[in-house]
């Protein structure tokens, strides 16, 4: 079976080609980050225009990579939410339009569901249970993931992302949008300790977390700093802002794996990509005789693959009255605040 799956819920436009039994066969991205870094952040009607121009382009890019004719595809997946409407639409208009045309199933994804399941593309692939941290530049919560659409939220951010949270200290240091790669870099050739910044929640009964005071924190030195553009204290400032998200992450995922008694760690989101979070995250599974997982390295960003792997997942649990319906389907729509719990559930 192959599923060409589709995602452009914002600023990548992502394209992949699962096949059951031979997995991952091509993918492409194109990322709209030296368009938007102009503005500081994601301009949602740029970013839909990009997605119109690059998306039937990358699709045929990956069928001629993987030697495949549209003909031969099974199933097209997309991700139909949650992210910005106009980026939405195009994906999934384009998606149905192909799945008319072919008489195929139309499947659609759930961004978060994506990343839960895009550890599955690396070797070995976790089993489930497992506890999963989703961690990116809109989200940072804990999930317990008992099996596939069985999915309890255990805690998250009250405020600010620990992605939003980097970039919003990368502006604070000079440095351009967006800030995980440049702040992780600097933060390596600062010292532990020289500067110590506030941990929030760290503490707390709950697994839930907050990056705004830590933001505010950083904002505090920068404004006191005798010369905030002294390359010493900017490297020491975001190593110090690093290992405060590190030890609020690690502490939580432990905290996490004790109490649900799951020793399987799945990391996913475009800050799983962060060196010191992943070492953290493995050091203190080691410790618990537990395992991390991330996605491969080129897979943490959104991408084609996970939409590919969890549409596939979830046709292979359809009956076969269901796929006939899903290939009849003619309507469709962007669904920008979806929650996790209505995909899973889809007749709540």
């Amino acid at each position: 079976m192959k599923v060409l799956g589709i995602e452009s819920s914002c600023d990548e436009t992502g394209i992949a080609l699962i096949d059951s039994e031979k997995g991952l066969l091509a993918h492409a991205i194109h990322t709209q980050i030296d368009m938007h870094r102009a503005y500081g952040g994601v301009v949602p009607e740029l970013a839909s225009r990009d997605h119109i121009r690059r998306v039937i382009v990358l699709a045929d890019q990956v069928l001629a990579e993987a030697g495949v004719k549209k003909t031969e595809i099974d199933a097209v997946a997309v991700t139909e939410g949650p992210g910005l409407a106009g980026a939405l639409l195009v994906g999934t208009s384009v998606a149905h339009a192909l799945g008319y045309a072919l008489g195929i199933p139309v499947i659609g994804v759930h961004h978060l569901e994506g990343h839960l399941l895009s550890a599955r593309l690396a070797d070995p692939k976790p089993e489930f249970p497992f506890i999963a941290l989703l961690v990116s530049g809109g989200h940072t919560q804990f999930m317990k993931v008992s099996a596939f659409g069985q999915y309890e939220l255990l805690g998250e951010t009250l405020d600010d992302a620990a992605g939003e949270a980097f970039d919003k200290t990368a502006q604070l240091l000079g440095e351009c949008y967006p800030g995980g790669p440049a702040v992780s870099r600097l933060a390596d050739e600062g010292t532990p300790g020289a500067i110590e910044l506030p941990r929030p929640m760290l503490h707390s009964k709950n697994l839930d977390m907050s990056f705004s005071g830590l933001k505010t924190a950083v904002l505090t030195q920068v404004h006191n700093a005798p010369d905030p553009k002294d390359e010493t204290f900017r490297r020491n400032l975001a190593r110090g802002f690093v290992d405060a998200v590190v030890d609020v992450l690690v502490t939580k995922a432990t905290k996490a794996m004790k109490t649900t008694g799951i020793n399987r760690l799945v990391v996913a989101g475009g800050v799983s990509a962060n060196k010191q979070l992943r070492n953290g995250l493995i050091a203190a599974c080691k410790k618990r005789r537990a395992r991390a997982y991330f996605p491969p390295m080129h897979l943490c960003t959104d991408n084609g693959a996970m939409i590919a792997v969890a549409g596939m997942t979830r046709l292979m649990n359809m009956t076969d009255e269901q796929r006939e319906q899903a290939a009849r389907r003619l309507g469709f729509a962007a669904k920008p605040r979806w929650t996790l719990t209505q995909a899973a559930n889809p007749d709540l």
